[in-house]
């Protein structure tokens, strides 16, 4: 497909489309459309005009929605940050397979929608189910050379959660088809794999689904050569990202400005602190954010008076206590980065 945007992002896969957002020069709190990374594990899928959603499986009363039915309930609007899985993953070591993200797998905007609850009202929900199943229209071959749908589940609480919602707008206007219009999931604090685009089907069920895209792919494997000790990705860790200045700038002596951002899936970031050459951790200046499910931007003063080679790091603390490490988990397949961020600067 034609995209005339895709010059404002990196591309990291041309078939099935992949693209970076530039993190680094984002400056609102709502990425703009053009600005929105792309992940997508098929080509784009061919929709037609009639779009539908089925709810079946264990509820009272299977039904298929229609589009305008969604414009005819109660809504909810909430802005909601998405971050892939493995954004960063670039930088772990040693090196792990799969799309080598640097920092841009993450966006953030304004969604609105319906509710699971406010749906589930019309069919009901019998006392058995554990997970919910979400289907895309998307579907190809997978890189084992198996073909599937994109197809994930949520556990039954989580679906149910007052946050959760099938999208139908971003910013103010309907949801794009690049972002998964005309509806998609959008699962607040997990990371966005969860978030299924071009929502097709969602059935309900009494065991844990286990398809490829559950099983296989978005779990943990911490051992270099087998699966034991595995678990699922799920809640967004800690995170930061640097945003000014630029890896490896060149600087002269005097004042600069230390800018970033630090998100959390777990709590609100409550600390930023930074070090230079690995001095002490001073504390950085939060921005005031009330919207408990996108980054916190913030800022620190750097006052340097001396030539010279110079480290910059920057680590969040968010509400539970969690922190960054200075050493990111290792897994085979490279989610969940977050290891402590890290910039060198020539001052000249």
């Amino acid at each position: 497909m034609n995209d005339k945007n895709r010059l404002f992002r990196t591309t990291r896969s041309t078939d099935p489309e992949v693209q970076e957002s530039p993190i680094h020069f984002l400056k609102s709190l709502s990425t703009s459309e053009n600005l929105f990374f792309i992940r997508n594990h098929f080509p784009y899928p061919t929709l037609n005009s009639k779009i539908s959603l089925r709810i079946y499986g264990e509820v009272y009363k299977p039904l298929v929605f229609h589009f305008e039915h969604f414009k005819q309930m109660k809504s909810k609007s909430l802005k909601v940050m998405l971050e892939c899985a493995g954004n960063k993953r670039s930088k772990f070591e040693p090196r792990v397979y799969g799309e080598q993200w640097e920092n841009g797998a993450i966006s953030q905007g304004t969604w609105r929608g319906i509710t699971l609850n406010e749906l589930f009202k019309y069919t009901g929900i019998k006392s058995n189910v554990q997970e919910v199943v979400f289907e895309g229209y998307d579907f190809g071959e997978r890189p084992d050379g198996k073909h599937a749908s994109f197809i994930r589940s949520l556990p039954i609480s989580k679906a149910l959660h007052s946050d959760t919602i099938i999208a139908y707008e971003y910013n103010g206007s309907p949801l794009s088809f690049k972002r998964g219009g005309p509806l998609r999931l959008i699962v607040p604090q997990w990371y966005a794999m969860a978030s299924v685009k071009w929502l097709k089907n969602i059935y309900l069920v009494e065991k844990p689904f286990s398809g490829p895209f559950q099983t296989d792919d978005y779990v943990y494997y911490p051992n270099k050569t087998n699966k034991d000790n595995a678990f699922p990705v799920t809640t967004v860790n800690v995170n930061t990202t640097i945003q000014q200045p630029l890896n490896f700038s060149k600087l002269g002596v005097g004042e600069h400005e230390i800018k970033g951002i630090s998100w959390s899936g777990k709590g609100k970031i409550v600390e930023v602190a930074v070090s230079i050459n690995d001095s002490e951790w001073i504390s950085a200046d939060l921005k005031k954010n009330s919207q408990g499910y996108t980054w916190t931007p913030w800022s620190y003063k750097w006052k340097v008076k001396h030539k010279g080679h110079y480290s910059i790091r920057a680590k969040a603390t968010d509400s539970t206590g969690s922190t960054q490490p200075f050493r990111a988990y290792w897994n085979q397949k490279g989610y969940g980065y977050n290891a402590i961020d890290t910039i060198y600067i020539n001052i000249e």
